[in-house]
Order: structure tokens, then C-alpha cells, then sequence
């Protein structure tokens, strides 16, 4: 394996020779930044831990530079950034129990560009070397710009694929931007109630961002949290912490349809959903 990028880093936290890490890997989660995989991914993350017959893995598209940064973090430059989160990521892979994290290392603004091919075919041979069963990914209706970017580049990867080699189960998952939004009919909900002291220690590694001035270690407890109570009003809790992802899987299969029109769909059905309630209820 190797990535098109000199900055790229391929890590394997178990030290397995890289075909074997890769071809064990059964559930993938591809993200724009490093800590990005641990808050939307964390599903995956423990449906394979210590489990011997799945493997997780993760790969960060982007290479950290552009992150915010304060106190003690607040005058390092980028250069001095994208090691420190290189090196957060790899830790996060030690602890998490991944097959591989690999760290393509591109710039925002060329996962932005639709013109660069690069990515594209960086993700390709990932998506062929692992042949994964779940992929795990950004969601179309995420406000941060590159993640937006990375899911589109992702999914010109995977069509570039023959369809019997593509993931059979693709989510989209919620970071900046959840998704209580979706009507319930159309959400999957992932329960994520083990672990919680994983789920923290993978967050908790992420010293730059959390002391920097970003509590996502926070944030990310108490959406999953929200999430679970807030998901059926007349029930009882099936479980404590649960993320949200939508079913990309169609989109992934069928070539023709826009990652556009996809997202507007369920925008369509969301809206439905509110304006059949108020006139329900109204005169």
C-alpha cells in the first residue's frame, strides 16, 4: 500500500504486515480529521473490539493543519500541528484495538477540489485492499465544508468500483450537525452504550483539540445521551447512549442518482413529517 502523498502515513497499531491488517478489516470509517472517526464512528469501533473475526479501521483524509488551536496549543504553527495530530490519531488506533489507521494527509483545500484525482484514487485502492462490510462516513447534511468534500470524494471512490465490490451496508453519520431531524422511519439508530470508559479514553487523546478549545469529549457524551431519551417520546429507553446515521447504502449502488438529490429527499420527508403534525392539529 502506498499513498499517493509523502506526508501520508500508514499506522498498524498490532504490527501485522499490512495486507493481513487490511484484509481484516470488515467495518471502515472514513473521515475528514483526525478525532472526526472516533465521534461519528464509535458504532463500529465497538462492534469490533477484541472481537477476532472484525477488524476496524480508519482513515483521516486531510492532515490536521487547519485545526483551531488555544492555550497552550495557540502558538503552534501548522507544521507543529499536523504532527501532534498525526500522532493523537495513531494513539487513538493503539487504543481503540484498529487493524490500520492511514493518514492521507492532503491539504482542505485539495479534498475540496473536484478537480484533483488524487484522493480519489487513495481512497479507491483503501476501498479494494479492505473490501469492507460497513462503511462508516459523513453524512451529506453536515454543515463543515470538508466533510461535505471528503463524502463526495468517497463516493466517486466507491463507484469507481464494480458493484459486487462495494461496501454492502454505507452510513452516514452525525458530527457538525446531528441528525434527530430525520423522521424516525429513516433513522438508524446505532446503540452505543459500551465501553463508556472507551469511548472517552478515545476522545480523551485528543489533548490538542480538547485543551485547545474544543470540547468534544462533552459534546459527543451528551448527544449520544440526548439521542437515546429524546428518541421515543412514549417508551422507555432501549438504551443509554445512541448515535444516528442515515442509510447511504442506494446512493452507493446505483450510479445515477446525486448525492443532491439524495440529501434533498429526506429534507422533502422531514418536512413532511413536521407539516402533516401541525395540520393534524390546527384548524
Amino acid at each position: 500500500m502506498k499513498l499517493k502523498k509523502a506526508e501520508s502515513d500508514l499506522y498498524i497499531p498490532s504490527g501485522q504486515d499490512p495486507e493481513g491488517a487490511l484484509a481484516g478489516t470488515t467495518h471502515l470509517a472514513i473521515g475528514a480529521h483526525q478525532d472526526d472517526i472516533e465521534i461519528f464512528a464509535y458504532h463500529g469501533i465497538l462492534e469490533c473490539f477484541q472481537e477476532p473475526e472484525k477488524g476496524f479501521a480508519a482513515v483521516i483524509a486531510t492532515d490536521g493543519a487547519g485545526s483551531p488551536r488555544a492555550g497552550r496549543y495557540a502558538t503552534f504553527d501548522d507544521a507543529r500541528m499536523k504532527t501532534i495530530r498525526l500522532e493523537e490519531q495513531r494513539t487513538a488506533a493503539r487504543v481503540g484495538d484498529y487493524k490500520f489507521v492511514a493518514q492521507m494527509g492532503y491539504p482542505s483545500r485539495e479534498i475540496k477540489d473536484p478537480g484533483k484525482t488524487d484522493p480519489v484514487e487513495d481512497l479507491k485502492e483503501l476501498l479494494e485492499a479492505t473490501r469492507p462490510e460497513v462503511l462508516y462516513l459523513h453524512n451529506p447534511a453536515d454543515k463543515h465544508d470538508t466533510h461535505i468534500a471528503v463524502l463526495a470524494r468517497c463516493l466517486e471512490a466507491v463507484r469507481r468500483l464494480p458493484v459486487a465490490a462495494r461496501p454492502r451496508r454505507v452510513l452516514g453519520c452525525e458530527v457538525w450537525r446531528d441528525l434527530d431531524w430525520l423522521p424516525d422511519a429513516l433513522k438508524v439508530a446505532l446503540p452505543v452504550d459500551g465501553h463508556p470508559n472507551l469511548a472517552a479514553a478515545l476522545l480523551g487523546v485528543f489533548d490538542s483539540q480538547i485543551t485547545g478549545g474544543k470540547r468534544y469529549d462533552l459534546a459527543t457524551e451528551g448527544r449520544r445521551l440526548a439521542n437515546a431519551t429524546f428518541f421515543q417520546s412514549h417508551a422507555v429507553d432501549a438504551c443509554e447512549r445512541v448515535t444516528f446515521a442515515m442509510d447511504m447504502t442506494e446512493l452507493f449502488h446505483e450510479d445515477e442518482r446525486s448525492l443532491e438529490s439524495f440529501v434533498l429527499e429526506l429534507i422533502s420527508e422531514f418536512g413532511k413529517d413536521v407539516r402533516g403534525r401541525v395540520r393534524n392539529h390546527t384548524t
